[in-house]
Protein backbone atom coordinates (compact mmCIF):
# COMPACT_ATOMS: atom_id res chain seq x y z
CA UNK A 1 0.00 0.00 0.00
CA UNK A 2 2.85 2.32 0.84
CA UNK A 3 4.50 1.54 -2.48
CA UNK A 4 1.25 2.05 -4.32
CA UNK A 5 0.65 5.39 -2.62
CA UNK A 6 4.20 6.58 -3.34
CA UNK A 7 4.00 5.54 -7.01
CA UNK A 8 0.64 7.21 -7.41
CA UNK A 9 1.97 10.39 -5.84
CA UNK A 10 5.00 10.49 -8.14
CA UNK A 11 2.89 9.84 -11.23
CA UNK A 12 0.43 12.58 -10.30
CA UNK A 13 3.24 15.06 -9.67
CA UNK A 14 5.03 14.12 -12.89
CA UNK A 15 1.81 14.27 -14.84
CA UNK A 16 1.04 17.71 -13.37
CA UNK A 17 4.46 18.96 -14.42
CA UNK A 18 3.94 17.68 -17.95
CA UNK A 19 0.71 19.65 -18.12
CA UNK A 20 2.73 22.88 -18.00
CA UNK A 21 5.16 21.88 -20.78
CA UNK A 22 4.70 22.02 -24.58
CA UNK A 23 4.73 18.78 -26.53
CA UNK A 24 8.22 18.89 -28.04
CA UNK A 25 7.45 17.35 -31.39
CA UNK A 26 4.32 19.43 -31.96
CA UNK A 27 6.04 22.67 -30.88
CA UNK A 28 8.99 22.13 -33.18
CA UNK A 29 6.69 21.27 -36.07
CA UNK A 30 4.55 24.36 -35.49
CA UNK A 31 7.53 26.70 -35.17
CA UNK A 32 9.11 25.19 -38.26
CA UNK A 33 5.89 25.70 -40.21
CA UNK A 34 5.63 29.32 -39.09
CA UNK A 35 9.22 29.94 -40.04
CA UNK A 36 8.64 28.49 -43.50
CA UNK A 37 5.49 30.59 -43.90
CA UNK A 38 7.33 33.77 -42.93
CA UNK A 39 10.22 33.19 -45.36
CA UNK A 40 8.19 32.05 -48.36
CA UNK A 41 8.47 34.89 -50.93
CA UNK A 42 5.31 36.34 -52.39
CA UNK A 43 4.79 35.89 -56.10
CA UNK A 44 4.52 38.79 -58.54
CA UNK A 45 1.07 39.64 -59.87
CA UNK A 46 2.51 40.52 -63.27
CA UNK A 47 4.62 37.36 -63.67
CA UNK A 48 3.10 34.80 -61.27
CA UNK A 49 5.99 32.32 -61.46
CA UNK A 50 8.54 34.94 -60.35
CA UNK A 51 9.13 36.16 -56.82
CA UNK A 52 8.00 39.69 -55.99
CA UNK A 53 10.36 42.36 -54.78
CA UNK A 54 9.27 42.98 -51.15
CA UNK A 55 9.56 46.74 -51.69
CA UNK A 56 6.72 46.59 -54.23
CA UNK A 57 3.86 46.66 -51.75
CA UNK A 58 1.21 48.01 -54.12
CA UNK A 59 1.19 51.51 -52.62
CA UNK A 60 2.26 53.16 -55.89
CA UNK A 61 -0.23 53.41 -58.76
CA UNK A 62 0.49 50.77 -61.37
CA UNK A 63 2.54 48.61 -59.02
CA UNK A 64 1.94 44.99 -60.05
CA UNK A 65 5.14 43.61 -58.54
CA UNK A 66 7.21 43.70 -61.72
CA UNK A 67 10.90 43.82 -60.88
CA UNK A 68 12.23 40.45 -62.06
CA UNK A 69 15.88 41.43 -61.56
CA UNK A 70 15.27 43.10 -58.16
CA UNK A 71 16.88 46.31 -59.39
CA UNK A 72 15.20 48.38 -56.67
CA UNK A 73 17.01 47.17 -53.57
CA UNK A 74 16.07 50.11 -51.32
CA UNK A 75 13.23 52.58 -50.94
CA UNK A 76 15.10 55.60 -52.26
CA UNK A 77 16.15 53.79 -55.41
CA UNK A 78 12.58 52.60 -55.97
CA UNK A 79 11.38 56.20 -55.59
CA UNK A 80 13.93 57.37 -58.18
CA UNK A 81 12.89 54.61 -60.58
CA UNK A 82 9.26 55.69 -60.33
CA UNK A 83 10.30 59.31 -60.96
CA UNK A 84 12.17 58.20 -64.08
CA UNK A 85 9.25 56.05 -65.23
CA UNK A 86 6.79 58.92 -64.98
CA UNK A 87 9.09 61.18 -66.99
CA UNK A 88 9.54 58.55 -69.69
CA UNK A 89 5.79 57.88 -69.72
CA UNK A 90 4.98 61.53 -70.37
CA UNK A 91 7.68 61.90 -73.00
CA UNK A 92 6.53 58.72 -74.73
CA UNK A 93 2.89 59.87 -74.79
CA UNK A 94 3.96 63.11 -76.46
CA UNK A 95 6.15 61.21 -78.91
CA UNK A 96 3.51 58.59 -79.73
CA UNK A 97 1.17 61.41 -80.76
CA UNK A 98 3.83 63.65 -82.30
CA UNK A 99 5.40 60.97 -84.50
CA UNK A 100 2.38 60.27 -86.77
CA UNK A 101 1.20 63.89 -86.62
CA UNK A 102 4.61 64.98 -87.92
CA UNK A 103 4.41 62.49 -90.77
CA UNK A 104 0.93 63.73 -91.65
CA UNK A 105 1.48 67.48 -91.41
CA UNK A 106 5.17 68.31 -91.61
CA UNK A 107 5.51 68.31 -95.40
CA UNK A 108 2.31 70.32 -96.06
CA UNK A 109 3.29 72.88 -93.41
CA UNK A 110 6.84 73.15 -94.73
CA UNK A 111 5.57 73.70 -98.27
CA UNK A 112 3.12 76.31 -97.03
CA UNK A 113 5.89 78.36 -95.40
CA UNK A 114 8.49 77.71 -98.08
CA UNK A 115 10.69 75.52 -95.88
CA UNK A 116 12.56 72.32 -96.58
CA UNK A 117 10.63 69.26 -95.28
CA UNK A 118 12.49 67.12 -92.78
CA UNK A 119 10.49 63.95 -93.54
CA UNK A 120 12.01 61.78 -96.25
CA UNK A 121 10.50 60.68 -99.55
CA UNK A 122 8.51 57.95 -97.76
CA UNK A 123 7.20 60.46 -95.19
CA UNK A 124 9.31 58.95 -92.39
CA UNK A 125 10.31 61.32 -89.64
CA UNK A 126 14.00 61.71 -88.72
CA UNK A 127 15.17 59.30 -86.04
CA UNK A 128 18.26 57.37 -85.04
CA UNK A 129 17.11 54.33 -87.02
CA UNK A 130 15.55 56.26 -89.92
CA UNK A 131 18.40 58.73 -90.19
CA UNK A 132 17.80 62.29 -91.35
CA UNK A 133 18.58 63.96 -88.03
CA UNK A 134 20.99 66.24 -89.87
CA UNK A 135 17.99 67.82 -91.61
CA UNK A 136 16.70 69.09 -88.26
CA UNK A 137 17.75 72.61 -87.28
CA UNK A 138 20.35 72.67 -84.52
CA UNK A 139 18.40 75.43 -82.78
CA UNK A 140 15.53 72.99 -82.29
CA UNK A 141 17.78 70.56 -80.44
CA UNK A 142 19.23 73.34 -78.29
CA UNK A 143 15.77 74.68 -77.44
CA UNK A 144 14.57 71.18 -76.54
CA UNK A 145 17.60 70.63 -74.31
CA UNK A 146 17.08 73.96 -72.57
CA UNK A 147 13.38 73.26 -71.97
CA UNK A 148 14.09 69.75 -70.65
CA UNK A 149 16.77 71.13 -68.33
CA UNK A 150 14.32 73.72 -66.99
CA UNK A 151 11.71 71.04 -66.25
CA UNK A 152 14.29 68.83 -64.56
CA UNK A 153 15.50 71.69 -62.38
CA UNK A 154 11.91 72.53 -61.41
CA UNK A 155 11.22 68.90 -60.48
CA UNK A 156 14.35 68.69 -58.32
CA UNK A 157 13.43 71.94 -56.58
CA UNK A 158 9.87 70.81 -55.84
CA UNK A 159 11.12 67.50 -54.51
CA UNK A 160 13.44 69.29 -52.10
CA UNK A 161 11.03 71.92 -50.77
CA UNK A 162 7.63 70.21 -50.93
CA UNK A 163 7.09 67.57 -48.21
CA UNK A 164 3.97 66.33 -50.04
CA UNK A 165 5.82 65.79 -53.30
CA UNK A 166 5.43 62.46 -55.05
CA UNK A 167 7.00 61.34 -58.36
CA UNK A 168 5.75 63.48 -61.24
CA UNK A 169 3.91 66.00 -59.05
CA UNK A 170 4.77 69.30 -60.77
CA UNK A 171 1.43 70.95 -59.90
CA UNK A 172 0.76 71.42 -63.61
CA UNK A 173 -2.99 71.31 -64.15
CA UNK A 174 -4.03 74.42 -66.13
CA UNK A 175 -7.48 73.00 -66.97
CA UNK A 176 -8.25 71.81 -63.44
CA UNK A 177 -8.76 68.20 -64.49
CA UNK A 178 -7.01 66.64 -61.49
CA UNK A 179 -9.68 65.27 -59.11
CA UNK A 180 -10.05 66.66 -55.61
CA UNK A 181 -10.83 63.35 -53.92
CA UNK A 182 -8.14 60.78 -53.13
CA UNK A 183 -9.85 57.95 -55.03
CA UNK A 184 -10.09 60.06 -58.17
CA UNK A 185 -6.47 61.15 -57.85
CA UNK A 186 -5.30 57.54 -57.54
CA UNK A 187 -7.38 56.58 -60.57
CA UNK A 188 -5.88 59.36 -62.69
CA UNK A 189 -2.35 58.51 -61.56
CA UNK A 190 -2.98 54.88 -62.51
CA UNK A 191 -4.36 55.91 -65.90
CA UNK A 192 -1.28 58.04 -66.56
CA UNK A 193 1.09 55.18 -65.75
CA UNK A 194 -0.84 52.66 -67.86
CA UNK A 195 -1.12 54.98 -70.86
CA UNK A 196 2.52 55.97 -70.48
CA UNK A 197 3.71 52.37 -70.47
CA UNK A 198 1.62 51.66 -73.55
CA UNK A 199 3.06 54.75 -75.24
CA UNK A 200 6.63 53.61 -74.52
CA UNK A 201 5.87 50.32 -76.26
CA UNK A 202 4.14 52.13 -79.14
CA UNK A 203 6.94 54.60 -79.86
CA UNK A 204 9.49 51.78 -79.81
CA UNK A 205 7.29 49.84 -82.23
CA UNK A 206 7.04 52.89 -84.53
CA UNK A 207 10.82 53.19 -84.72
CA UNK A 208 11.50 49.53 -85.45
CA UNK A 209 8.51 49.17 -87.80
CA UNK A 210 9.73 52.00 -90.02
CA UNK A 211 13.31 50.74 -89.89
CA UNK A 212 12.28 47.26 -91.06
CA UNK A 213 9.60 48.20 -93.60
CA UNK A 214 11.09 51.50 -94.84
CA UNK A 215 7.57 52.89 -94.79
CA UNK A 216 6.00 55.55 -92.60
CA UNK A 217 3.57 54.17 -90.04
CA UNK A 218 0.85 56.47 -91.39
CA UNK A 219 1.15 54.77 -94.80
CA UNK A 220 1.69 51.22 -93.60
CA UNK A 221 -1.32 51.29 -91.26
CA UNK A 222 -3.42 54.21 -92.58
CA UNK A 223 -6.56 52.93 -90.87
CA UNK A 224 -5.10 54.11 -87.57
CA UNK A 225 -3.94 57.55 -88.70
CA UNK A 226 -5.93 58.70 -91.73
CA UNK A 227 -9.64 59.13 -92.47
CA UNK A 228 -10.90 56.19 -94.51
CA UNK A 229 -11.36 58.34 -97.64
CA UNK A 230 -7.58 58.97 -97.72
CA UNK A 231 -6.61 55.28 -97.75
Amino acid sequence: MKFTFTAATLISLFGGALAFTNPIGKSQTTMSSLKMADTTPEKSKSVPFLNKNPLLDGSMPGDVGFDPFFLADNGELLYNYREAEIKHCRLAMLAAAGWPISELLQRPLANTFGLQPVVDANEKVPSILNGGLERTDLKFFLATLAFASFLEAAAIHKRQVNPDYFPGNLNFDPLGLYPKDEAGQKAMQLAEVKNGRLAMIAITAFAFQEFVSNQAVINETPEFFKPFFFW
